[in-house]
């Protein structure tokens, strides 16, 4: 390794550092590492679930979920609870990622994949799938919505034990759920109301071992696109980026480039 790389490596390597110090939970990349603890999962869904006695038994973060066809997305969180119910956790910037078809497509993904062969219908699990959106999608005003499937004529739930849950992560009230919301958004850990969230924050962000785990994974997101040349990796960087929830100007500065031109890559791309 020449100087000159070394030195481009412990530059990126600062930048980096300074990136890590601006992520909040709703950052997605953040938030990943941020629910490897199990326990922060847990947490999140009590609050939003209002069950204190929620216990999750495993969890899968990340995971391409395919139908039929072969079309795939990229499910944020997906655990199961003690009483067997499957529980989808996702964050989302853009309001287009949210859009109400949106969850239904990932609970029609869960069902199929879920479903073993032979097994009956009725065997299907309880699931929830939540959106914690960053602004008010469905612009009633409140806090979190509950939908659910109701036979119009009786007024009655139709019993497919399917929920779909919206939180509105532009609420900061002094509720539990205005706090849950309140520590979403925080980028230290000392201002969180949550030990059991600080305490990860923290750790993330303030230790040595934490630290290193979130350049690593932004070092990860920068070299996939290296093998197919330095404008294209710089391209597919800044898209994950974007994805993930970061900011143009972070963007910008990672990839040592105008804000001008990641935006100007970001239009070639139609977000699905």
């Amino acid at each position: 390794m020449t100087q000159g790389t070394a030195g481009r490596l412990e530059e990126r390597h600062d930048r980096y550092i300074e990136l890590i110090k601006q992520f909040t939970i709703m950052n997605d990349i953040f938030m990943r590492n941020v629910l490897k603890e199990k326990a922060c999962t847990e947490f999140i869904l009590q609050i939003i679930t209002e069950n204190i006695g929620l216990r999750i038994v495993e969890q899968v973060l990340q995971m391409d979920y395919a139908n039929l066809h072969g079309r795939a997305a990229r499910l944020d969180c997906v655990a199961l609870d003690t009483a067997n119910k499957v529980y989808n956790l996702e964050i989302q910037q853009e309001n287009e990622g949210a859009l109400p078809k949106r969850p239904r497509y990932h609970a029609s993904l869960l069902d199929a994949n879920i479903l073993e062969p032979g097994t009956e219908f009725q065997n299907l699990p309880c699931t929830t799938v939540i959106f914690i959106t960053k602004n008010d999608v469905l612009g009633g005003g409140l806090p979190i919505y509950h939908i659910s499937r109701t036979v119009r004529e009786v007024e009655a739930d139709f019993g497919d034990e399917l929920d779909i849950i919206y939180v509105n992560g532009s609420n900061h009230d002094d509720t539990e759920l205005g706090r849950l919301i309140h520590d979403l958004n925080c980028r230290e850990a000392k201002d969180m109301y949550s030990k059991v969230l600080a305490a990860r924050v923290h750790m993330l962000k303030e230790t040595k071992e934490g630290v290193e785990i979130m350049c690593e994974e932004l070092q990860e997101l920068y070299d996939e696109g290296v093998k197919e040349g330095e404008v294209l990796k710089a391209k597919r960087s800044a898209l994950l980026l974007s994805k993930k929830g970061t900011a143009l100007s972070d963007i910008a500065e990672v990839l040592e480039v105008g804000i001008d031109i990641v935006q100007e890559w970001l239009s070639e791309v139609v977000y699905e």
